[in-house]
């Protein structure tokens, strides 16, 4: 089963926590602070994969965290970084977040996105001292990272798209024409889910074609399968209109789908069309097609069966899909493969302290269940000292 869809709950990892340590040698009395920081948390990233062709991978619910950053030690030891999570996502993905706002589009091979950055870590006793304060005995707290649920909706990469009525041929003209093998049948929705071929030139240049089940008039309205499927023709350029023409009414069903185009929207009712008339071997008289619009840029007569008219189609794809698209050169001032999401951006206005009796709390305290959350991260227990501004509380 084709998976286009899935959520997925993200966490970074932790910070760690800055050392509260004092130089200890022989021959150096009093030798100081030297507690070092600790490491910062890992980042949750998604990496576009062109191997990958959907997102079955994913499971309900499922949860993906990353590595907690290592604390300080003695000696200005400075704690490990935590383990970045990378998931491999097909190329196509759009990262949404909680609230349905798109966040970045995947749409380049190895294009990368930060979807939850790791928490800052906390500075050792040897940033404190000073000298007013020449043996501090705190050390920041290392700050949980973002976390947030992200939604991912693919949307196949293909610089042509087949659409037409069920039954029209469209799974046995993708098999002709490209390295697909697509299921093919003699009844109606053969096709459940969309499928991707690549067509050779003589060349040796290619270009991509998606096939997504038939559309019937309704279909807006959630008849038959529904137009869900339409969004993976979003991105094609072209958009090849198959017809079976030996039923002898090719224009009412070329509007028919042409009016199910417009009621989706996404400018898909406004792409250049080759109209495909296909199964042109069920009858001896020449398809007859009517319509005059201005976004059928062809009119071809073809055969999925006998491979008639086959080798012009493909010149013609070849033709109206421009070789520069078909090999573009990014623009790294345009292009941009690495994009940082925090799921929490607001900027904390206050910093937690380990002290050599429990915790303090710094600035702007944040609101009991978030310094809670922070506090058990930190290894709170109970008896432990916590000071919010002028107040003294004891962890219970």
């Amino acid at each position: 089963m084709f998976h286009d869809k899935a959520r997925i709950w993200v966490q970074a990892g932790r910070g760690g926590d800055g050392s509260i340590h004092f130089r200890r040698e022989k021959y150096v009395p009093k030798g100081g602070p030297d507690g070092g920081d600790g490491g910062s948390g890992g980042d949750v990233v998604l990496v576009a994969d062109p191997r990958r062709r959907d997102l079955s991978g994913f499971r309900p619910n499922q949860k993906l965290r990353a590595g907690r950053g290592g604390s300080g030690g003695g000696r200005l030891s400075h704690g490990a970084r935590g383990e970045d999570a990378v998931l491999s996502v097909p190329v196509g993905t759009q990262v949404f977040d909680a609230e349905g706002r798109l966040v970045a589009d995947l749409a380049h091979p190895e294009a990368r996105i930060v979807v939850a950055k790791g928490g800052a870590s906390g500075r050792g006793n040897k940033h404190f001292a000073g000298a007013t304060r020449q043996t501090p005995r705190f050390a920041e707290v290392g700050l949980p990272g973002d976390e947030g649920e992200i939604e991912l909706r693919l949307k196949l990469v293909a610089d042509a798209a087949l659409v037409g009525l069920p039954n029209a041929g469209k799974s046995s003209l993708l098999a002709r024409i490209s390295n697909a093998r697509p299921k093919v049948a003699d009844y109606p929705f053969t096709t459940l889910a969309p499928v991707l071929g690549t067509v050779e030139g003589p060349d040796g240049a290619q270009l991509t074609v998606a096939d997504v089940p038939g559309l019937i008039e309704g279909a807006s309205e959630g008849v038959g399968l529904g137009h869900e499927f339409l969004a993976h023709l979003e991105r094609a350029k072209l958009l090849l209109h198959v017809i079976d023409s030996s039923e002898g009414d090719a224009d009412d069903r070329w509007r028919t789908i042409d009016a199910e185009l417009a009621a989706y929207g996404a400018g898909l009712d406004m792409r250049p069309q080759v109209v495909v008339l296909n199964k042109i071997d069920l009858q001896p008289d020449p398809p007859s097609f009517g319509i005059d619009d201005e976004r059928i840029v062809r009119v071809l007569p073809v055969s999925a069966a006998t491979g008639a008219g086959i080798d012009e189609l493909k010149r013609v794809l070849f033709e109206l899909v421009p070789r520069e698209e078909l090999e573009p050169v990014a623009d790294d001032s345009e292009l941009v493969d690495y994009l940082v999401y925090r799921p929490q951006p607001a900027r904390r206005t206050y910093r937690v302290f380990r002290t050599d009796r429990g915790f303090r709390v710094t600035g702007r305290a944040p609101d009991a269940a978030e310094l809670e959350r922070i506090l058990k991260a930190a290894g709170a227990r109970e008896g432990d000292e916590v000071e919010v501004g002028e107040e003294t509380l004891e962890w219970q």
